[in-house]
């Protein structure tokens, strides 16, 4: 994928030692056909956002080809967490102690245990899900001490202002006083940027896929 290199390219410029960097796939509204072939050339992280669209594509899919990733990076209803763990292997968009309690509760019932992130509400948009910063260190303790989650790391969608960078660095300021190691920032608009203050995970979809319909 010329992407990688685009990625690997930003990787030298900014002299980041041994960076490991994954390339989630956006595959929503794509059919399974348009898929298989980033499949067959041996990628194994792809994001979906509706958690139905996601059951009718992959189940068969991940029979198949087990080493396959699936990431849950759309808003996440509690009423669909039940058919979220035993499919998935991330999710992306933790945003409600509510949410927190029911993954834990099913991950328990499947004995399946998934790698989380927090999202948060960089920008405290009100359209936009997530926890506030001043909120995140009581959140991480719940979700850690009451529910028995796997966090990873922290997510963000930043506000649609051209100034991506500044958000994603405090994100990883935050990420860096919980210890966490992952970060699930960018997209095909600014996944450079993103790059540049340390994102781990890569939510990328027109810019492998095209324009969706």
């Amino acid at each position: 994928m010329n992407i990688e290199k685009e990625i690997q390219l930003k990787i030298n410029k900014t002299n980041i030692i041994e960076k490991k960097i994954k390339i989630i796939a956006v595959s929503k509204n794509f059919p399974i056909d348009q898929i298989l072939p980033l499949i067959n050339y041996g990628h194994v992280d792809f994001g979906e956002n509706r958690v139905q669209e996601a059951i009718n594509k992959w189940t068969d899919i991940k029979n198949k080809y087990n080493k396959i990733k699936l990431h849950m990076i759309g808003k996440l209803q509690s009423n669909k967490v039940k058919y979220v763990v035993p499919l998935f292997d991330y999710i992306h968009t933790l945003d409600n102690l509510n949410l927190a309690e029911k993954i834990s509760q099913e991950q328990i019932k499947r004995k399946k245990y998934l790698k989380i992130f927090i999202q948060i509400n960089i920008g405290r948009e009100n359209q936009k899900s997530g926890i506030l910063p001043e909120y995140l260190d009581t959140f991480y303790k719940h979700c850690i001490n009451d529910f028995g989650l796997n966090i990873v790391g922290l997510m963000c969608l930043p506000p649609n202002d051209n100034n991506s960078k500044k958000y994603f660095l405090e994100i990883f300021e935050l990420s860096k006083k919980l210890k966490l190691q992952k970060l699930s920032m960018g997209m095909s608009g600014d996944y450079l940027e993103a790059i540049e203050a340390n994102s781990t995970h890569l939510r990328i979809g027109s810019k492998i896929f095209g324009d969706r319909n």
